[in-house]
């Protein structure tokens, strides 16, 4: 057991967040913590790491565990280069660098046995500490969050907010902590990089407790869940679609014994009601009233009644032709990409790709906020656009949340607002707080208020789900779903594409691509790897394409027995370090380790070329 709390309870400012929750940790699970906004999950994290502490219960750490959270990653120095950051977490492999170079340095002035085996200690000590391999890895890591070669020697101030983000998740990684702690992980990221980070993570040597409402990422990652809901901490083994399932079957359960539980306690009263007040069925009467005293009630099966009820509807029906993009170049200073597509109505298009490379940029576009570089669109007959912007930029205003939404829709009367407010979770005196201190999540459901009371028939929206708890985005979902005007949206969250998008629209710079398929059907077709093939290819390309295959194949195998040759080479020239030969002779011991740097670098030269005609 590396952790465990029991019988904790929390509250702040007077509110319970949660209360007698047992919660434990074992070696290399890989737990989920979810729950609505502002329940505690966040706040338990903070706990494990040992930000906040237990107002009430016992929290039981192994004592010789190291903890990281991603929060608290803040960097000491931002004066710093990142490489220079991430060499503190290599502190003792640098240490035992220098100590070799210093010996290696006394050999040549002094040989004797005793640096000898002090040199093959050293040796052994950073080999083991992957001393060979860690720049490579740090290479690796910020590669896959979008950084280039180039970015490890800026200093860590030169970077943005979300950047500095990522390389502080980057920084957590490579210290690998005995328990991993993750708020909210996939934010920010694209469907690649999260693709990339959920198999990096299942293989993590060590446990981990991830919070996120990513419920697809969930379904790839963990094997536990615990639910925070009226304040409790309910465990239920399984991933997120079988935590869904379990949750659903427990509450018919409970159900079921709970309406059983009320008929029989009703039979029993009316018994004692019909003999009570005999003689000779008093004492039955007695017994009876004995036994309820005595048992044990079912809980009612509790539902949370804070949801968000929102109903997409269109004033007008609109043309059948919603919007046509014609040869549209996108970008600033430079085309990002070129799009061609055209958008029915009723269509629902998910716009995906990597991050930086026009999503934003194409809807600001059709939008008018964007001059395009070149091509044209056009919208179709009666069509009404509603826009919900990512950056939330259109509720910073020093208005009430009452007023902002009241000036926008006079023609309703104060209850009519209040109650649609309501519908979106604003109720008694949130309804009087300036839009300009809104959490994320209270701006989102701000937005989609007025973009529901705009009854628009084609909605634009930015990465709506950002900020959202799951509840919310499953009401966003549905709500979407019934909608019978046209929808074209951004998102990362694969779970919500799948769910919603019946059109794929894919930009990568060169490789977008415009698909008239569902995500699923679009992942098929392209095998989730090549995004911009053709729909058709002719006989002489099939035929070109397996004869490339056949070469490619050819050519992997070839680089695997010359892997094969040179780690066997590399293992006998590391058993000549124990030859009386080397270990005695410090210039033949230098050559050596000279030879065992050069075949290492050989395969990792073989291995990067392997890579390329394997994927």
């Amino acid at each position: 057991m590396l952790l465990k709390i029991k019988n904790g309870s929390k509250s702040f400012g007077g509110e319970i967040l949660f209360e007698d929750v047992d919660f434990q940790i074992k070696s290399n699970e890989k737990i989920a913590v979810i729950g609505r906004n502002g329940c505690g999950k966040t706040t338990l994290l903070k706990i494990i790491s040992g930000e906040y502490s237990l107002d009430q219960g016992q929290l039981t750490i192994d004592g010789n565990i190291s903890i990281g959270y991603l929060s608290q990653q803040a960097f000491k120095d931002e004066q710093q280069t990142v490489r220079e950051s991430f060499d503190e977490i290599y502190r003792h492999i640098l240490e035992i660098e220098e100590q070799l170079k210093k010996v290696v340095k006394q050999l040549e002035q002094n040989y004797s046995e005793e640096l000898l085996a002090r040199l093959a200690f050293l040796q052994h000590q950073f080999e083991c500490h992957n001393g060979y391999s860690y720049e490579q890895q740090q290479a690796m890591l910020l590669t896959r969050f979008g950084f280039s070669p180039e970015d490890s020697d800026k200093r860590i101030c030169e970077f943005s907010g979300g950047q500095k983000t990522r390389i502080a998740f980057v920084r957590l990684l490579l210290l690998q902590p005995d328990i991993l702690l993750l708020d909210e992980p996939t934010n920010h990221l694209d469907i690649q990089t999260v693709q990339w980070l959920e198999g990096y993570l299942q293989k993590y040597p060590h446990a981990l407790v991830i919070v996120s409402h990513d419920r697809m990422f969930l379904d790839k990652v963990v094997s536990e869940v615990y639910e925070f809901e009226f304040n409790r901490l309910n465990h239920y083994v399984g991933n997120y679609s079988r935590f869904v399932e379990l949750k659903q079957l427990e509450f018919n359960r409970q159900q079921i014994a709970y309406k059983n539980q009320q008929e029989e306690i009703a039979r029993l009263k009316q018994l004692i009601e019909k003999f009570r007040y005999k003689k000779n069925k008093a004492a039955f009467a007695q017994s009876k009233i004995s036994y309820l005293k005595k048992m044990t009630l079912v809980e009612k099966p509790g539902q949370d009644r804070r949801k968000l009820k929102l109903h997409f509807e269109k004033n007008i029906r609109g043309g059948n032709t919603v919007l046509v993009v014609d040869n549209l170049e996108i970008g600033y200073d430079q085309t990002l990409c070129k799009i061609n597509l055209q958008v029915l109505s009723g269509h629902k298009l998910g716009v995906i790709g990597p991050n930086g490379l026009g999503k934003s940029t194409f809807l600001k576009t059709i939008m008018g906020l964007i001059p395009p570089l070149a091509g044209d669109f056009m919208y179709g007959h009666q069509i009404e656009v509603a826009y919900f912007d990512q950056s939330l930029a259109q509720v910073s205003s020093d208005k009430t949340v009452l007023d902002e939404l009241w000036d926008l829709y006079p023609e309703y009367d104060h209850t009519q607002i209040r109650t649609v407010l309501g519908n979106f979770m604003f109720t008694a005196d949130d309804v009087f707080k300036t839009c300009d201190v809104l959490s994320g999540g209270e701006k989102v459901r701000l937005l989609l208020c007025k973009i529901m009371l705009s009854k628009a028939n084609l909605l634009i929206l930015d990465e709506p789900t950002n900020h959202l708890d799951i509840a919310g985005k499953e009401a966003l979902e549905k709500a979407l779903l019934d909608y019978n005007g046209t929808v074209i949206f951004v998102s990362h969250d694969r779970y919500f594409v799948n769910k919603l998008a019946n059109q794929i629209l894919y930009i990568d710079g060169e490789k977008t691509g415009y698909y008239q398929l569902n995500y699923q059907e679009y992942l098929e077709k392209t095998a989730n790897i090549e995004y911009g093939e053709k729909e058709e290819k002719t006989r002489e390309e099939k035929t070109a394409d397996a004869k490339t295959e056949r070469e490619n194949r050819k050519r992997a195998e070839s680089l695997e027995r010359q892997i094969t040759r040179a780690e066997e080479q590399l293992q006998d020239l590391k058993s000549l370090r124990f030859e009386e030969e080397y270990y005695h002779d410090y210039q033949k011991l230098n050559q050596l380790e000279e030879e065992i740097d050069e075949k290492k670098n050989e395969i990792i030269n073989l291995m990067k070329e392997w890579e390329e005609y394997v994927s």
